[in-house]
């Protein structure tokens, strides 16, 4: 009996160890980005991001909890807008500040998790002109600590993420276009 404790425990030391190794060859930082071509002038598409309370008719997440809590303040939208939620565990909790916002042609945001886990990442929205359409780019980027790391030995943060940016973004452009 004892021997078999003793192999079960080696066994876990060693997958642990393989899940380390492959987490610390991960990289430091991550990077998401989608885009979509919306058929609008960046002078209507700009307004529905700079202002955080226009989010609700486009962002993927606001369906994912029917009592997310919103709260706003600064600015009441562009540089200095901030935008606090508090929800259940599919959309967690944070915060979010516009940093730079030039019209009509890009919008920086930090991007603070505090729950499930903490993280503290950059997005990024740029609008470029095509002819009458707009081309959208949304990124999020920002350090890979180590939990992030084993995190990403069990699933594809581009995948996961992109997912969520793809379905806003195809929303973002109902909306503008509609």
């Amino acid at each position: 009996m004892f021997e078999i404790i003793v192999a079960i425990l080696i066994i876990l030391a060693l997958a642990i160890a393989v899940v380390l190794i492959l987490a610390l060859r991960k990289p430091d930082t991550f990077r998401v980005q989608r885009a979509i071509t919306i058929d609008a002038p960046p002078e209507t598409i700009f307004p529905l991001i700079s202002d955080f309370h226009r989010w609700t008719a486009w962002s993927p997440w606001e369906e994912r909890d029917p009592g997310l809590q919103r709260s706003y303040s600064g600015a009441a939208s562009g540089t200095g807008a901030v935008y606090q939620w508090k929800g259940n565990r599919n959309v967690g909790s944070g915060r979010m500040e516009i940093l730079e916002a030039p019209p009509p042609r890009r919008i920086v945001i930090k991007l603070d998790f505090i729950s499930p886990f903490e993280a503290h990442n950059t997005a990024e929205f740029t609008l470029s002109p095509q002819g009458g359409s707009t081309n959208v780019t949304w990124l999020m980027h920002g350090p890979a600590p180590l939990m992030s790391k084993v995190m990403q030995v069990f699933m594809n943060m581009d995948d996961m993420i992109g997912k969520d940016f793809a379905a806003g973004l195809a929303r973002l452009k109902q909306v503008a276009e509609g």
